[in-house]
């Protein structure tokens, strides 16, 4: 899942480092994630991982680093059963 969140972060975030770099807890926001891109984040993760984010999780929060994605993520994969 890691991974995939990367490679969607590298294609949609605009950050000004490489994404590989970036660590598991980073601060995207710190890095230079803008609200804006952050929303084109959110789009690519919906579609990579076919999921859809509710309400609740449109928060800054769900996307301050790869650890918090991926935590989002995990729990919206397992509410569809994947």
């Amino acid at each position: 899942m890691e991974e995939a969140i990367r490679e969607v972060l590298a294609s949609y975030a605009k950050l000004p480092v490489d994404i590989a770099a970036v660590g598991y807890q980073a601060d995207l926001y710190q890095i230079g994630l803008t609200s804006h891109a952050s929303v084109n984040v959110m789009l690519g993760l919906e579609d990579a991982f076919d999921v859809e984010f509710p309400d609740a999780l449109l928060r800054k929060d769900t996307f301050k680093s790869i650890a918090s994605i991926a935590d989002a993520l995990s729990g919206l994969t397992n509410q569809t059963g994947e």
